[in-house]
């Protein structure tokens, strides 16, 4: 069986000593994590790696000896190095030895019981050893298309990248340490640290019990039950903004949580909500400094009254077109008149609640821009609201309609079954045969033919302020889209992933270095990063969707029939 040897970088120009790791039998493989220099105590280094598995939970131990002769190999180094496996007792003892400036080494495994050397069959394999402690390995986001071969092989690099992230204590002692032992390994030149970081850490637990007492404070606000009664719990259900402060008001009580993270996906989900908090009222106080430079708040107030009256009287022509001859179309012309003039009234108090509203509109758009401070996305569904707001006089008229057309259809529906001698079974929830007498037929005859008739005009008043709601929908349908996609977009894996991709790993690859005979095979591991799909895919963040989830179908026949299609947010409806 070949004998694969994973070797730091870090050590190839270390001083000679013993080489200590992990021995993974089930690969027959060796993961050596540093070099012991000379000189040393067998016994305190034995009690160094008893300490270190008590805390790591990791087996190291010695596994064999690194020779690194700078001049001529000698002799009596080498035979010391040798006898030193009779003091570690680990089989089998790995002999690794480089001679002067040569890229070429010398390694074989030294077997006790029959006490010779085997140099063949031996891979050398060179990793970084801060980039694999550094990094998180992913597995295969498709399990169920991955082979049995990739899932032994992802158990494989799990198993070696594990037993370097795990000995993250080994790498806190340097050379500066005044300990019995001499370690080299890849902060054995210093410790990595960050002033800056070490002082943001210290901030950042008084600034979190600040912003978790505050939290407190506004999360027994939002749940005291005067926000339960009727009007105040409507408007928190179905407005936008309501909505999407207690999203945020959640992420903000995730990053505040004194609970430290148990693994790489919660660290990096709490990393992804800060950032996404930071850009976005980053971006919002960008927004709101825009709107209030050159009085651009009153531009838009004074723009705000034209086109709200520009859109009524295109209604109000609109109207007037659907209640002559529309395209030709012969209709009911009692009922359109009707149904004309109790739009067009409905238009005429939407026009006059506009201009009663028109001296307060300006002072309404600058406390609304404040609100930019809170985020871009709480502006942005701010903007929604107003725009549901404004449009409110369409979506009465497509209520009506659609209300009106409703009741044709089941109606129609229902005098259908009449004339076939069927009838709708409520308990049962079928259709169910039944015998009719001659008035209820001849009944049933006149209200069928009624309703026949009266249905083109209906069902053109309905067309037409569903597609006006449609329209509305469509743009508050891409306001939200881009809400959610600056709450679930893991902004932080994306920036990682651009500037230190082998953070996220996908897997590895070996690259052949050069090579001589009689000499072990040496290989180069490298990191490859996952995708910028699979880093999205992996560390998106839940967001709460505005419109339920409906199939192109379920939305036809909706259509068709006349049921309402609510863009309201339905409470409690998440989405990953």
């Amino acid at each position: 069986m070949v004998l694969k040897v994973f070797f730091p970088s870090c050590c190839s120009s270390a001083e000679s000593g013993i080489l200590i790791g992990r021995w993974i039998s089930e690969q027959n493989s060796a993961v050596i994590l540093a070099v012991v220099h000379f000189p040393f105590i067998p016994v305190q280094v034995k009690q160094y790696l008893s300490e270190l598995q008590r805390v790591t939970k990791v087996n190291v131990s010695v596994l064999g000896s690194w020779n690194n002769s700078k001049q001529e190999k000698e002799e009596s180094l080498s035979e010391f190095l040798e006898d030193l496996g009779t003091i570690f007792s680990h089989e089998p003892w790995i002999q690794i030895s480089k001679e002067g400036d040569s890229k070429f080494w010398s390694c074989s495994t030294l077997q006790k019981r029959s006490n010779n050397h085997r140099e063949e069959e031996i891979i050398l394999v060179y990793y970084d050893q801060r980039k694999v402690m550094l990094s998180c390995l992913h597995p295969p986001l498709d399990t169920a298309a991955s082979t049995a071969q990739e899932a032994e092989d992802a158990s494989r690099l799990s198993a070696i990248f594990d037993t370097v992230a795990k000995s993250k204590v080994l790498f806190m002692t340097d050379k500066y340490d005044d300990g019995p032992i001499k370690l080299t390994h890849w902060q054995s030149d210093g410790v990595e640290a960050s002033i800056i970081v070490e002082l943001m850490k210290q901030a950042s637990v008084p600034a979190c019990m600040l912003l978790t007492f505050l939290l407190s404070l506004i999360s027994g606000a939002c749940k005291s039950r005067m926000l339960k009664f009727w009007p105040l719990s409507f408007l928190w259900s179905k407005l936008s903004t309501c909505e999407q402060l207690a999203h945020r008001l959640q992420h903000l009580q995730v990053i505040s949580s004194n609970k430290k993270a148990q693994n790489q996906t919660q660290l990096m989900r709490k990393a992804n909500i800060f950032v996404s908090l930071l850009i976005d009222v980053a971006l919002g106080i960008l927004l709101m400094s825009w709107l209030y430079r050159k009085n651009r708040i009153g531009h838009l107030a004074d723009t705000l009254i034209p086109v709200a009256d520009h859109v009524a009287e295109e209604l109000q022509d609109l109207l007037q077109w659907l209640m002559g001859a529309p395209a030709g179309l012969k209709m009911n012309r009692a009922l359109d008149q009707v149904l004309g003039r109790f739009f067009l009234y409905h238009i005429h108090l939407w026009i006059s609640y506009i201009h009663l509203m028109s001296p307060f509109i300006e002072m309404i758009l600058w406390y609304v821009g404040l609100s930019a401070c809170l985020g871009l996305t709480v502006a942005l569904c701010i903007l929604s609201d107003i725009v549901a707001l404004l449009t409110f006089h369409i979506y009465c008229f497509y209520v009506y309609g659609a209300r009106l057309y409703c009741l044709k259809i089941y109606g129609l529906s229902s005098l259908w079954r009449l004339f076939r001698g069927k009838k709708w079974n409520v308990l049962r929830q079928r259709v169910d045969s039944c015998s009719y007498d001659l008035d209820q037929l001849f009944i049933g005859t006149l209200l069928f033919t009624i309703l026949l008739f009266l249905l083109p005009t209906t069902a053109l008043y309905y067309l037409v302020f569903t597609l006006l709601r449609l329209l509305v929908v469509i743009v508050q349908g891409l306001i939200h889209l881009l809400v959610d996609l600056v709450d679930s977009l893991p902004l932080y894996s994306i920036i990682l992933r651009l500037c230190r991709s082998y953070r996220l790993a996908a897997g590895v690859k070996f690259r052949v270095l050069e090579q001589q005979d009689g000499k072990p095979l040496r290989l180069l591991m490298q990191i490859n990063p996952l995708s910028y799909g699979s880093v999205v895919q992996t560390y998106r963040l839940p967001t709460y969707s505005c419109y339920p989830k409906d199939s192109w179908t379920s939305l036809c026949k909706k259509l068709f029939l006349g049921e309402l299609i609510y863009p309201w947010k339905h409470k409690g409806e998440k989405q990953d």
